[in-house]
């Protein structure tokens, strides 16, 4: 198997795996996930839902661009600027990862974005089995 999402025993209560192998194809890394739309300007000013939902619409076309798509994710890191908009984010992305599996993810509150009116930024790992 190619790409295993790992899920111990005694972490097995988790809504996410907590752990990705992979061998035999080419890992996709992205960053910088924000909501800025093709203009360069900040969709949803204020708005996490309607953020959240622009960078996984950006995230998307930069995972294609690699040959990829959600269902080849294996890692996802979240920075929000709000303790509570992290729960807001994580139902979004459910939206995009309807899979059983769920990547590996961490979550993170940061004290502020690149531009000021961001209020989320993901990064994330692909795997595209190549075989």
């Amino acid at each position: 198997m190619p790409k295993r999402l790992l899920n111990p025993p005694t972490l097995s209560r988790s809504t996410y795996s907590h752990a990705a192998a992979v061998e035999g194809g080419t890992l996709v890394v992205t960053a910088g996930q924000v909501a800025f739309d093709v203009n360069g300007k900040v969709v949803g000013v204020g708005d996490i839902t309607a953020q959240t939902h622009q960078v996984y619409k950006n995230l998307r076309e930069a995972l294609r661009a690699a040959g990829a798509d959600f269902a080849d994710v294996i890692k996802v890191t979240t920075y929000v600027t709000e303790p509570a908009n992290l729960g807001i984010a994580r139902d979004v992305r459910m939206g995009y990862f309807p899979f059983p599996e769920q990547p590996a993810s961490t979550g993170l509150v940061v004290s502020r974005l690149a531009h000021p009116d961001l209020l989320i930024e993901v990064e994330a790992m692909a795997f595209v089995d190549r075989r």
